[in-house]
């Protein structure tokens, strides 16, 4: 049996997210770009004490070592989109569940204001990166990261996140980042997933 990173399937059919996310841009985002982070994780760790490790772990032994900046991008990049598909689901977008929906309004004081601070956060990241909603201290936060970079190398706990890079849209919305934004938020986000992250 190997010990290396697998890509995880879709937790949806390709086309479960039509119109937000076309099957075509979802057959090349995970079957292509996520599945590039898969292979070349596991040819760079190949031989090395992170073989066969945990994702998490090989992450968090990468995270900003200058000899280790290939491992870190593909480990995270393989997290972070693995992540961002269970963010996403068919007629998600909803009110979130009634434990988080109580969070949302102490930390942010509406749904609707935390909707417009993750919009603002997945079309302010310059260049290629993510927002995230998390969790830091008992407090419920959204961030932006550039890159490959994660929650988790801030000791935060990520609990939702979007995807900007260009690639997550670029087939479907061109340069409309904005429009791909809200339309994930409105109809796609998994509040279900964000709670249970929360635990």
């Amino acid at each position: 049996m190997s010990n290396s990173i697998t890509l995880p399937p879709l937790p949806f059919p390709d086309n479960a997210l039509d119109p937000v996310i076309s099957a075509n841009t979802l057959s090349f985002h995970h079957g292509k770009h996520h599945k590039a982070y898969v292979d070349n994780l596991n040819k760079l760790i190949a031989g090395t004490p992170l073989e066969g490790e945990p994702l998490e772990k090989i992450i968090l032994e990468s995270a900003g070592k200058a000899d280790k900046v290939g491992v870190f991008n593909n480990s995270a990049q393989v997290w972070n989109h693995t992540f961002f598909w269970h963010s996403l689901k068919p007629n998600g977008g909803r009110t979130p569940p009634a434990a988080l929906a109580q969070r949302i309004e102490k930390d942010f004081g509406s749904f609707d204001n935390l909707k417009k601070e993750l919009a603002t956060a997945a079309t302010t990241q310059f260049g290629s990166g993510w927002a995230w909603l998390v969790e830091e201290n008992g407090k419920l936060l959204v961030t932006k990261t550039g890159n490959a970079d994660l929650p988790m190398t801030k000791g935060q706990k990520a609990l939702l996140t979007i995807d900007v890079w260009e690639h997550a849209y670029y087939l479907d919305y061109q340069n409309r980042r904005p429009d791909h934004v809200n339309a994930v938020i409105d109809k796609l986000l998994n509040w279900e997933f964000a709670e249970k992250n929360l635990g």
